[in-house]
């Protein structure tokens, strides 16, 4: 299957599958053209993906991949949540992990394995119920495996770069690698992953630890974050990076942005790192009022606010 190539208006630009590059019983999964992708990110915002793909398994995905034009944006998509879908749509493949990548298992000396797909509610509950300590924080990270590993999401004084081992990727020309944590080069928010490049499974090593203890310290996240974050709203999560020695929320704050609005976009009054969407605010509203509370804040304070929210796509 190497030697195929999509060519024209498909992935990497070509005719329909079907025509003179992948034939369909040659994509076990899902794919779609034009694939709305608002309903599948938190925001409910933004356009669509020239191509979404599900792939069945893993080989499914590098075959896909490697029989790419190379060059072709790929772009992996989780639960949604810490992305701006911007109105243009996306260029090129998102590839979403489904459920053959969501499988969580348990392995030898309180090491923990995980699918890209995996949400951290699940992995830190499989770390609970096997008696492993040091996982509980994944609770609070709104996200799958593939976005918290390649970006070092954190959260109640813990980061994945203090648990992570190994992860397996996929790159966009389809090959496979496994690769240490420290060849992850992690730093606040970040890792040296290139934005192509597919976590599609992930070992997490924690300690022993009592399975009561654990899951009250999962509840006492679970009930912070109910009481702290507009969590029953459209949302993209933590919208800023905080800077070093302060909370981005209380520079907003102090720039007077809590409530702020921009169309079908607001600052949350509850939490004013988050920003919401009210009702139909488009992709451009969302990113435009961030934009303004960066100016904002920096005006203010003299501080320029890193967005922690990707944002992807045509304007």
């Amino acid at each position: 299957m190497g030697e195929n190539r999509w060519v024209g208006g498909a992935p990497g630009g070509a005719e329909e599958p079907g025509g003179s590059g992948i034939v369909p019983n040659q994509v076990l999964g899902d794919l779609k053209k034009n694939a709305p992708l608002a309903k599948l990110v938190w925001f409910k915002s933004g356009g669509t993906a020239d191509w979404l793909f599900e792939p069945a398994n893993l080989e499914d995905l590098t075959n896909f991949l490697s029989a790419l034009e190379p060059g072709t944006p790929v772009m992996a998509l989780g639960l949604g949540s810490n992305l701006i879908i911007r109105d243009g749509g996306v260029p090129g493949v998102v590839v979403r992990l489904g459920k053959p990548f969501s499988t969580v298992e348990v392995k030898r000396d309180n090491v923990i394995e995980c699918g890209g797909g995996a949400p951290g509610i699940l992995v830190a509950s499989a770390a609970r119920d096997a008696g492993i300590a040091g996982l509980e924080f994944l609770r609070g990270i709104p996200g799958t495996v593939g976005g918290f590993v390649r970006m070092n999401g954190g959260a109640y004084g813990r980061e994945v770069a203090d648990i992570l081992v190994d992860c397996d990727v996929v790159m966009p020309n389809g090959a496979f690698l496994t690769l240490p944590v420290g060849d992850l080069e992690y730093s606040y928010r970040h890792s040296r992953l290139t934005d192509g490049t597919i976590v599609v499974a992930a070992r997490f090593k924690g300690e022993p630890g009592d399975p009561e203890v654990i899951g009250a310290e999962m509840d006492r996240i679970a009930e912070e974050r109910e009481n702290s974050q507009p969590l029953r709203t459209k949302t993209g999560g933590s919208t800023f990076k905080n800077p070093p020695g302060t909370s981005a929320w209380k520079l907003v704050d102090e720039a007077g942005c809590r409530g702020l609005k921009m169309g079908g976009a607001q600052v949350s009054e509850k939490h004013t790192n988050f920003l919401i969407n009210t009702g139909d605010a488009t992709s451009s509203e969302i990113e435009g009022l961030g934009e303004e509370v960066r100016r904002r804040v920096s005006e203010k304070t003299g501080v320029a606010l890193e967005w922690e929210i990707k944002r992807v796509g045509r304007p």
